[in-house]
C-alpha cells in the first residue's frame, strides 16, 4: 500500500494513502481529532475503572494507542490494549511522524512512541507499567475477539466512501459480541446508514460534537440486559 506523509492542520502528520483518496487522520488536524474522538468521548469516560480493555479497529499510526498510553499513565489506571491491523505501518513511516514535538513533550513520550512500534506483533507486551498491547496484523471481519470483553472499541477504519464493506452491519454485529455491556464504540463517521447499522446490531447510538472540521461523531453504547 502506498502511503505519503502530510502535515495537517494542527501541525501533526499523518499518512494519505492515494490508492484510496483517504488519510489516516482528519487533515484538519491529526492530534485534535484523536484526542477529541478517542480520548475524551470514549476513554476518559472509563477513568474510574482500575483496568481498561481496549480494542482498536485501525491500528495505524499508533497515534490513538499513544495518546491512550500517556492518558492511561496520567490518570494512573492499567490498560490493556489490542490493535487490529491489515496493514502496518513501517518503521521509516512511523519514525517521521511528529507527535511528540508538536504536543512539545519530552523524550520519554518519544521513547513511548517508538517503544509501541517497536514492540513485536501478536503477542501482549508490557510497554510501561500502566501500558500493555498487543499488536495483531489480522482482517477484523475475520480475526478471533473473545465475547464480553472489551470495556471500549475505538472504530478507526478508513471511511465508508472508500471501504463501504468496512461498516456492515455484520461487523459492527462482531463488535458488539466483544464488548462488554455498558461498552463503548466510537468513531469519527456519524453517517446515517452506519449509525443504522450500528443499531441493527444492538447499539444505542448517539450522536455527539465532533472534533475540529467536523460538526458531530458518534458513540454507541453496548446495553445493560434486563432481567
Amino acid at each position: 500500500m502506498e502511503r505519503k506523509i502530510v502535515t495537517t492542520k494542527d501541525q501533526s502528520a499523518t499518512l494519505f494513502v492515494p490508492g484510496l483518496d483517504e488519510t489516516y487522520h482528519s487533515i484538519h488536524g491529526a492530534l485534535q481529532e484523536s484526542q477529541h474522538v478517542f480520548i475524551e468521548a470514549g476513554l476518559q469516560q472509563f477513568n474510574y475503572l482500575s483496568q481498561v480493555n481496549l480494542l482498536e479497529i485501525g491500528f495505524g499510526t499508533g497515534l490513538n494507542a499513544w495518546l491512550s498510553a500517556l492518558e492511561a499513565q496520567k490518570q494512573d489506571f492499567k490498560l490493556h490494549y489490542t490493535g487490529l491491523e491489515k496493514y502496518p505501518v513501517q518503521p521509516e513511516e512511523w519514525s517521521a511522524l511528529n507527535y511528540t514535538q508538536a504536543l512539545n513533550l519530552p523524550q520519554s513520550a518519544a521513547d513511548l512512541f517508538e517503544a509501541l512500534h517497536e514492540s513485536a506483533w501478536e503477542n501482549e507486551q508490557a510497554i510501561s507499567p500502566h501500558f500493555k498491547l498487543t499488536k495483531r496484523q489480522a482482517d477484523f471481519r475475520t480475526a478471533p475477539l473473545t465475547p464480553n470483553h472489551y470495556h471500549l472499541i475505538y472504530f478507526d477504519a478508513f471511511a465508508p466512501s472508500a471501504q463501504a464493506y468496512l461498516w456492515t452491519r455484520e461487523v459492527f454485529e462482531r463488535m458488539f459480541a466483544c464488548l462488554q455491556e455498558d461498552g463503548l464504540l466510537v468513531t469519527y463517521c456519524v453517517k446515517g446508514e452506519v449509525r443504522r447499522n450500528m443499531q441493527a446490531a444492538g447499539f444505542e447510538v448517539e450522536k455527539i460534537p465532533g472534533p475540529p472540521g467536523k460538526r458531530e461523531m458518534a458513540r454507541a453504547r453496548k446495553p445493560i440486559t434486563k432481567l
